[in-house]
């Protein structure tokens, strides 16, 4: 690692870090009710009833010996095969315990997963927009960012870009569907495309092209909406997962990492997932929650609010002339900015007190991110100042 790569990293925080702090201060100086802060993507819906329950059931019922002690380094058994069993049931597939890796969220499993395949200055590609902190984690574990920009308007995947961007170097592609920013799924016909391309490029250079599928918004879709499970479509597939959202956890960081076992080298990647987070520190989950997941893998919480939310929003700001494409999951609004200038638009907003994302971050110019996991009385309050907003641009 370079020293002062991490320096640069730790005095500069992320937009949406930055964002997320100038909300908190204006909140101190003007009143929390003043600020319509649309930065980060901290769910506002309570976890289940249930998954609260659980927890106090543990902490006073269970061996504090065993709930507060370390578990195996890769996770509990009965952890990862209830995670395994929850899926078989849900998608029809064939999982153990073995072949799941518990980890402090999705962060961490994309970190360790992309320490395990990448080799220094092979090449990780990346569907545009995508969560910024992408590029951290793969360009820490050596690699060289390709972006293939998706289509405008659905944010499709780009295939014949995608044929031409991948090489003898590519060493993975990272999916996220429902995604963060743009609230787009990916269909089935799309992840079957996908898969095609990704086995006939394996073929074409004789080497391993992973699939990295990010999914904690997995359980967050709307109108019927389906995510196709990656795995069925291309096995050198790895699945990150985390439970923040779907749970509304965020500050509890549990999550896991799954490597299918269609890939008829599973056994030896998996190795390299176990090595990958020795080597980063990132063994023994935290224990509690791993006794958590038994009873509450398959819990969500209400999602249907966030729908609401979606509703609300949507419909409002098209209204006021802005546009963008409802989201089919997520709780992102990814807004086309007028002008194409995203870093003057946030600025405009600013004066207003509406605090969203600027794209460029996300690998697209042109574009803000609104996160509207927010009370839907915020989004009521916060629909004046965009109508002022708007009325700069569309007089």
């Amino acid at each position: 690692m370079n020293t002062e790569r991490m320096k640069s990293l730790g005095k500069k925080r992320s937009v949406i870090r930055e964002l997320f702090e100038y909300g908190n201060k204006r909140k101190a100086e003007i009143g929390a009710e003043n600020v319509f802060d649309f930065s980060i993507g901290n769910p506002s819906i309570p976890a289940p009833k249930e998954f609260s329950e659980e927890l106090c059931r543990i902490i006073t019922e269970e061996n504090p010996i065993s709930v507060h002690g370390y578990t195996s380094a890769p996770g509990d058994f009965f952890a990862r095969k209830a995670i395994a069993d929850d899926l078989n049931e849900r998608f029809g597939t064939d999982f153990s315990a073995d072949n799941l890796y518990l980890t402090c969220g999705a962060a961490a499993s994309l970190t360790v997963s992309l320490s395990a395949v990448v080799n220094d200055g092979e090449e990780v590609i990346l569907f545009a927009p995508y969560f910024p902190e992408y590029t951290v984690f793969a360009e820490t574990a050596g690699a060289k960012i390709v972006t293939v920009p998706c289509l405008w308007p659905d944010f499709d995947i780009d295939f014949e870009k995608l044929s031409e961007s991948i090489s003898e170097k590519t060493a993975a592609v990272i999916i996220n569907s429902p995604n963060n920013p743009s609230g787009a799924v990916f269909s089935e016909e799309c992840i079957e495309k996908l898969g095609k391309i990704l086995s006939d490029a394996e073929k074409k250079f004789g080497k391993k092209i992973y699939l990295i599928s990010d999914e904690p918004y997995r359980e967050l879709v709307y109108d019927g909406e389906k995510v196709p499970f990656v795995t069925k479509y291309y096995n050198d597939t790895i699945i990150c997962y985390s439970y923040s959202k779907s749970l509304s956890i965020p500050g509890e960081r549990i999550g896991y990492i799954l490597v299918s076992p269609k890939n008829p080298d599973w056994k030896e990647l998996y190795a390299g997932i176990c090595g990958a987070g020795r080597a980063l520190g990132f063994v023994c989950a935290p224990s509690l929650f791993q006794h958590m997941i038994p009873k509450c893998a398959k819990m969500t919480s209400d999602i249907s609010l966030y729908e609401q939310n979606r509703n609300l929003l949507y419909g409002a700001l098209s209204e006021m002339g802005f546009e963008a494409v409802k989201p089919k999951g997520a709780f992102y609004l990814f807004l086309k900015t007028p002008g194409n200038d995203a870093a003057e638009f946030c600025e405009r907003a600013k004066k207003y007190e509406i605090l969203v994302v600027p794209s460029d971050d996300f690998g697209m110019s042109g574009f803000v991110r609104i996160s509207y996991c927010v009370s839907a009385e915020q989004i009521k309050r916060s629909l004046p100042a965009f109508k002022k907003l708007a009325e700069e641009y569309f007089r």
